[in-house]
């Protein structure tokens, strides 16, 4: 099915309007994330990291150290919320009651599976360097067995979700329009900037297309 069926969790209350359940946006909006934050409950507080992740078909992978606070706790069952937000402009209007942000957005919640077989923990990691940039994992040596123990993954199923988008320009009050203010949207964007190579880098050695070109830009 191409639309997630919205829940108590991931249905949209606040206007309603801007909530969004097909399944191939919220994967857009996911592909094109670079961080996540993620939450859980433990012991009556809500912890949360940043992370870097990647998407497997319909599930999440997010990695971190192994004694990382909050995924530790989600592979022993506490549940999980993700959170992706990509920032689309400043949405500037004639009253700053009225400024907003246009944006994408997909909250997740579930219960995760520790990825705990080399090979297959091997294999999510790759997708989250791929994710990052799409050919690096060829150029990059793999993780050694050490590298791996020190490294927690797991995996979160993309069924209790949803997306909330806004775009477009200011909706300002019928009384302000008249105000001398300058109105209208500021576009953002993320770019890549020109490689800088780490200082053991040999002189004169080219520069990998895959950052040269990076393929997320």
């Amino acid at each position: 099915m191409n639309r997630i069926e919205p829940g108590p969790r991931t249905t949209v209350r606040r206007l309603r309007e801007r909530g969004e359940y097909d399944r191939e946006l919220i994967y857009g909006i996911l592909d094109e994330a670079f961080v996540c934050h993620a939450a859980c409950s433990v012991d009556g507080t809500v912890w949360m990291i940043p992370t870097a992740f990647g998407r497997d078909g319909d599930r999440l992978l997010l990695h971190g150290a192994a004694a990382n606070h909050v995924l530790k706790a989600a592979a022993q069952g506490a549940e999980l919320t993700v959170n992706v937000m990509l920032t689309d402009g400043l949405v500037l209007a004639r009253s700053t009651f009225n400024h907003s942000i246009n944006y994408r957005s997909v909250t997740i919640f579930g219960t995760v599976t520790d990825i705990t077989d080399p090979v297959d923990k091997t294999e999510a990691l790759e997708r989250i360097v791929e994710h990052m940039l799409p050919g690096r994992s060829v150029e990059a040596r793999p993780p050694s067995p050490s590298e791996l123990k020190q490294t927690r993954v797991v995996s979160l199923p993309i069924e209790e979700a949803s997306a909330k988008v806004r775009a477009g320009g200011p909706h300002d009050d019928e009384p302000d329009l008249g105000l001398p203010v300058w109105a209208g949207v500021l576009p953002l964007r993320m770019t890549a900037g020109a490689p800088i190579a780490d200082e053991e880098h040999p002189p004169g050695a080219p520069v990998s297309s895959t950052v040269d070109q990076p393929a997320r830009w």
